[in-house]
């Protein structure tokens, strides 16, 4: 039940990209920026200085530098540690305890941290909007995008994706600033989310006429 031991693999290349089914842009004036979970308790499983994990946090941090530049709201959806059982609910089932009391796992690694200005949500769930007021900070932004980084790509980011899609807000998955468990799954994320709800996009590419 524990988070597998990720092996080491390239991050999915912008040739490789499904084919989006809506021609949706992404707008400072109407875009947040969610970094989705990126905690040490999830960001331990891949090897250390090798990809997917270096190439996403570089291209996370290049993508924060250039939101907040924009004026883009940054949120990060984070775990607490130690959650009992009754706030664990079935993901006790399907992925034990989850991440230990323990700062130095619950820390966001310092090139991607929150700054002063971010807004820091408690998560719960695999969606980020699952018992949280995101779509009422979006909303109250006057907001209606939501640009998505961060693990895992076919787990929290492609379920929070298709949350947005239910409450109508236009969401983009940044390919090389989100990674997964393998290739296989990462690009099966990719897909689906372009074909059932949201823009597949790159760091290059998301912001790229602003």
């Amino acid at each position: 039940m524990a988070l597998p031991a990720i092996a080491a693999h390239p991050l999915p290349a912008p040739d490789e990209l499904p084919d989006n089914r809506v021609s949706w842009t992404a707008d400072p004036a109407r875009s947040v920026l969610l970094v989705h979970d990126l905690q040490q308790h999830f960001l331990s499983a891949f090897p250390a200085g090798e990809q997917p994990l270096t190439g996403m946090l570089t291209n996370t941090a290049r993508l924060l530098e250039r939101a907040r530049a924009l004026g883009v709201p940054v949120v990060y959806s984070t775990q607490i540690g130690g959650q009992t059982p009754e706030q664990r609910g079935l993901q006790l089932d399907f992925w034990g305890p989850g991440a230990a009391d323990d700062p130095a796992m619950l820390e966001v690694p310092a090139a991607v941290a929150p700054e002063p200005g971010d807004t820091v949500l408690t998560k719960w769930k695999y969606s980020a909007f699952a018992r949280t007021d995101l779509e009422e900070r979006i909303r109250g932004w006057g907001r209606d995008q939501l640009v998505i980084v961060g693990v895992y790509a076919h787990i929290g980011v492609m379920t929070t994706a298709c949350d947005a899609w239910m409450r109508d807000i236009q969401s983009f998955v940044v390919a090389d600033a989100t990674a997964d468990f393998s290739p296989e799954e990462h690009a099966m994320a990719l897909r689906w989310s372009a074909g059932r709800c949201a823009v597949v996009t790159t760091t290059d590419r998301v912001f790229a006429d602003c």
